[in-house]
């Protein structure tokens, strides 16, 4: 307990899933939370996002632990939002020590539009280096910053046997997205380091969350069937793991970000931090 006690954290995409639980697990180990999300859908991806009720319910499970915490709106696209919100809520609570930039989406299939392309792109890139630059100026010596990537998005994209690992814009969208936050926290990593401010990137498997469950990701797993359920897909779920495992739990990703937003990794930085069940070293990608 108490890994993280006295630092205040940014999660952003805290609404619900990974975001969530980085959320709890962090103010259960001591840090007061600042947590964003969009709370809202945006069309080109097809499964639902969280909602402000969704938002609401993390804000009270955080304040149930004893923590303090600020809970906005903000969309990560929005660069002059979040410096907003960042500024607003580091006033309330005082400093930021930890910035978690999770926000994320995946809609994929040949039938999302060109959109889904700029939209995936502007989440899971773009929103990160919006939340990582309009943090960056209350930062301090020690601080960490810690940016969610994917094994499957660092998949190139001609993906298994010259086809296509994840389809459509969407998809395309995603793994250039995943690929750039690679090179931009080590990039970032050397530029901060005589600062001695931290930024690693943690890159999860199939993680059992919302972005999983959905229609669009079942049939990626199933193309042979016309409608697959949750049922057929987690028939070849385990394929993508060297360990007989479907999927990681959002908990599991949440231990990493918690050593990495800890002191106990105060000397870790430009790390690309796999937590996939031998995903990575099944698919060749831990040595790139």
């Amino acid at each position: 307990m108490n890994r993280v006690s006295g630092k205040v954290v940014l999660v952003t995409g805290a609404g619900r899933g990974q975001g969530r639980s980085h959320a709890l697990a962090l103010a259960e180990e001591g840090a007061d939370i600042i947590a964003f999300d969009i709370c809202a859908d945006i069309a080109s991806n097809d499964y639902a996002l969280a909602t402000e009720a969704d938002l609401a319910e993390t804000e009270d499970l955080v304040a149930k632990t004893g923590r303090r915490v600020v809970a906005r709106k903000v969309d990560v696209r929005d660069r002059p939002a979040l410096h907003e919100a960042i500024g607003a809520a580091v006033a309330e609570l005082g400093r930021l020590d930890v910035v978690v930039a999770n926000a994320g989406i995946c809609p994929l299939g040949h039938h999302v539009p060109l959109q889904g392309f700029v939209d995936v792109f502007d989440v899971n890139f773009v929103g990160v280096v919006n939340t990582v630059h309009a943090a960056l100026p209350h930062l301090g010596a020690g601080a960490s910053i810690i940016v969610t990537g994917s094994v499957a998005g660092l998949v190139p994209q001609t993906g298994f046997n010259g086809q296509q690992a994840l389809q459509g814009p969407g998809g395309d969208g995603y793994g250039l997205s995943k690929k750039m936050i690679r090179s931009y926290t080590q990039t970032l990593a050397l530029t901060l380091g005589p600062s001695s401010i931290r930024i690693n990137a943690v890159h999860p498997t199939n993680v059992d969350t919302d972005m999983l469950h959905n229609p669009g990701m079942y049939q990626i797993f199933r193309p042979d069937v016309q409608h697959p359920t949750r049922e057929d897909a987690e028939v070849t779920f385990p394929f993508m793991q060297a360990m007989p495992i479907p999927f990681v739990e959002a908990s599991d990703i949440s231990h990493a970000v918690t050593f990495l937003a800890s002191d106990e990794s105060r000397y870790v930085t430009g790390l690309q931090m796999f937590v996939d069940g031998g995903a990575s070293l099944k698919l060749g990608l831990a040595g790139q």
